[in-house]
């Protein structure tokens, strides 16, 4: 069940592998921290956050995304609660800021507004799901001012150039963007969804969503 000790969760969103050593990184949204597990273990480590809910350095905020960064042996979160895109070494005892201003929500180039996904590509570059600004943000390797590349800010929508609380990024090298369902139609059939929160593509191009309130996970080729 839900809980806050080394083997429970609460309301666990993102995940992320270290393939080297099969660590598994969980963001446990509701307790504000990013917990570790090694393979096969049953009770996990505390590597960033379970500070309590916060904006300062050693604190998370409801962090619903993680991303482990092999090339710094860090992980970069999405800090939902506190509007921010961090990093946090592991072993340090707290965060660096990369996108975002902690504590303030906001639609300006270096502002977010829940950033509910995080991801790179191979050549540093940062892709935000902007969630409650309805947009995708692009940063160049290293910059704090975004681009928008996907939606209209603060226009939520399910027209073609528009997104709605988008919540998952998956980079597609070939053409970019791949969407799988029915614009603004929710279902259970085989072509539909409802409430889709993350996607992933394999080395195939298939398209895997979580189907959240479907309670199964769809494949689309």
């Amino acid at each position: 069940g839900n809980g806050s000790t080394s083997n429970q969760l609460n309301n666990h969103c993102g995940l992320a592998l270290n393939e080297n050593s099969s660590t598994l990184y969980i963001a446990d949204t509701n307790n504000h921290r990013i917990m570790s597990y090694a393979s096969g273990a049953i009770a996990g480590t505390v590597v960033a956050g379970g500070n309590g809910a916060g904006t300062l350095n050693n604190q998370l905020y409801n962090p619903m995304a993680v991303y482990f960064d092999s090339a710094s042996n860090s992980l970069v979160i999405a800090n939902t609660g506190a509007h921010a895109i961090v990093r946090w070494v592991i072993g340090a005892a707290g965060w660096t800021l990369v996108a975002g201003y902690p504590g303030f929500s906001g639609s300006s180039p270096t502002m977010l507004n829940n950033p509910a996904c995080v991801i790179f590509d191979s050549l540093g570059n940062m892709y935000v799901a902007d969630t409650s600004n309805h947009r995708i943000q692009f940063f160049s390797a290293g910059q704090r001012n975004g681009t928008t590349i996907a939606g209209v800010t603060g226009v939520p929508g399910n027209a073609a150039n528009l997104l709605n609380n988008p919540r998952s990024i998956a980079l597609d090298n070939r053409n970019g963007t791949t969407i799988a369902g029915v614009t603004g139609v929710p279902g259970n059939a085989a072509n539909l969804l409802n409430n889709p929160r993350s996607i992933a593509l394999d080395n195939q191009f298939n398209l895997y969503v979580a189907d959240t309130s479907n309670n199964r996970i769809q494949i689309f080729s």
